[in-house]
């Protein structure tokens, strides 16, 4: 997969999760979402700023003891904004 999504080491002030996407070795974009997964959004590296399609579940996999993904959906929406 070209993409790839890492954890930032620690959380914001508000207690949201933040991520960094890559393609390739170039970051694309930051990916947040609160404590409860109920929001999320995208910061694209160019300044665009969107909410995210769904649920946070519908846009990373994983997590706990299994590595954190991007979902199909994920990689789907990253395509459309990126190209």
């Amino acid at each position: 997969m070209r993409y790839r999504i890492e954890q930032e080491s620690r959380r914001d002030a508000f207690g949201n999760y933040s991520y960094r996407i890559y393609n390739g070795t170039q970051l694309v974009a930051r990916y947040w979402h609160d404590y409860r997964g109920d929001d999320h959004g995208i910061e694209f590296v160019n300044g665009k700023s969107l909410p995210c399609p769904g649920r946070m579940t519908d846009f990373i996999e994983g997590g706990g003891p299994e590595p954190i993904s991007l979902s199909k959906r994920a990689v789907m929406y990253l395509d459309q904004h990126l190209t």
